[in-house]
């Protein structure tokens, strides 16, 4: 994971709706909430990711901007946004380029296969570009709470 302090890398990708998305795009403009997570079909990430959508205009209200970032790809977005009503935006990262520099993408073990997986953790960088949260998921009900705690707290 990058650490409190750093310099978030910079990212183009694009979301559901195929427009593509920056992080330059903020830079001095809004907070960037950042969500990692491995799919969107897992029920964790589901719950997740409806619960930031849920919160999208608190976040708004205190600065700062939802981004969700997985592997899966823009048509799979779309999907998982109309199937749950969501109004978050979820970039498509399918390449891995970007949870690659942001140090969330790991190999690991699995029933003897070696599998690629996303850490499910959350960076929140100001509107200077610096990472000034770094919240790994232990509970997805509590995360999203949390994370607007600490948005609120800047």
């Amino acid at each position: 994971m990058l650490k409190v302090g750093e310099q978030a890398p910079g990212f183009e990708l694009p979301d559901s709706g195929m427009e593509m998305v920056s992080l330059s795009r903020y830079k001095g403009k809004h907070n960037v909430v950042l969500f990692f997570y491995p799919r969107d079909s897992m029920p964790q990430c589901r719950e997740e990711a409806i619960n930031f959508s849920d919160r999208e205009e608190e976040f708004l209200h205190h600065g700062a901007v939802v981004l969700g970032v997985s592997q899966d790809d823009i048509l799979c977005h779309a999907d998982f946004c109309e199937a749950h009503g969501l109004n978050a935006r979820l970039l498509s990262d399918v390449e891995g380029d970007v949870c690659r520099r942001y140090d969330v993408l790991h190999e690991k073990e699995m029933g003897g296969h070696v599998r690629t997986c996303v850490d499910r953790v959350t960076y929140v960088i100001d509107r200077n570009g610096v990472v000034r949260h770094v919240v790994p998921v232990q509970n997805s009900r509590d995360h999203v709470v949390e994370v607007l705690k600490l948005v609120k707290e800047m």
